[in-house]
């Protein structure tokens, strides 16, 4: 058994809850510390890992057992630590003209194969956070927006296409969880 400071209980929650839980127990841990988060939420591996790497903090790893994935980060010190927040985004409204007016852009969706199955705009890329590929194959100058439910996962999926040297990288807020353009909600 790991030995932790501090369990999150974070089962039964879809993100972005379980970093939100995350994130505010981290504040009243003491550097140095180790958390513990379990949580059923199959895409939180990936969310966690982003978090804990935007927020200066260290992920340990992830075990599963009887369907319950248990997190461990460690927390960095203030020195360590300095949360980034992606600043280029594009709301809803401005990407449902632009693909209104058929403007050219790659539209990558960051949720989960099967958040993306029960319904994504209509040429949407599906690329899970945890399979990002900075080595897409397409114009590192191309508009690239990254949309997920919330704006949290896209934001962390930016920030890693940016640093990849992807130039014209817009995170799209509030996401899916406003989205009220085209949908396709076919199952392949």
């Amino acid at each position: 058994m790991i030995q932790t400071d501090m369990m999150v209980d974070a089962k039964g929650l879809a993100c972005p809850m379980p970093i939100v839980k995350t994130r505010k127990a981290m504040k009243e841990l003491a550097p140095g510390c180790v958390m513990e988060i379990q949580a059923t939420d199959k895409g939180s591996t990936a969310d966690l890992k982003a978090w804990a790497g935007s927020s200066g903090h260290q992920y340990l790893g992830t075990t599963e057992e009887d369907g319950v994935l248990t997190h461990y980060l460690r927390k960095s010190n203030s020195d360590e630590t300095e949360e980034t927040v992606y600043p280029h985004v594009a709301s809803n409204a401005e990407l449902n003209d632009l693909l209104a007016n058929r403007t050219e852009i790659v539209l990558l969706d960051v949720r989960e194969e099967a958040e993306y199955a029960f319904g994504h705009i209509p040429g949407a890329i599906s690329m899970p956070i945890g399979k990002i590929d900075t080595e897409l194959s397409i114009n590192k100058e191309a508009l690239l927006y990254v949309i997920c439910r919330s704006g949290s996962r896209s934001g962390m999926a930016s920030q890693m296409l940016t640093e990849a040297g992807f130039v014209n990288v817009k995170n799209v807020v509030p996401g899916m969880s406003g989205w009220t353009g085209p949908l396709d909600k076919s199952i392949q």
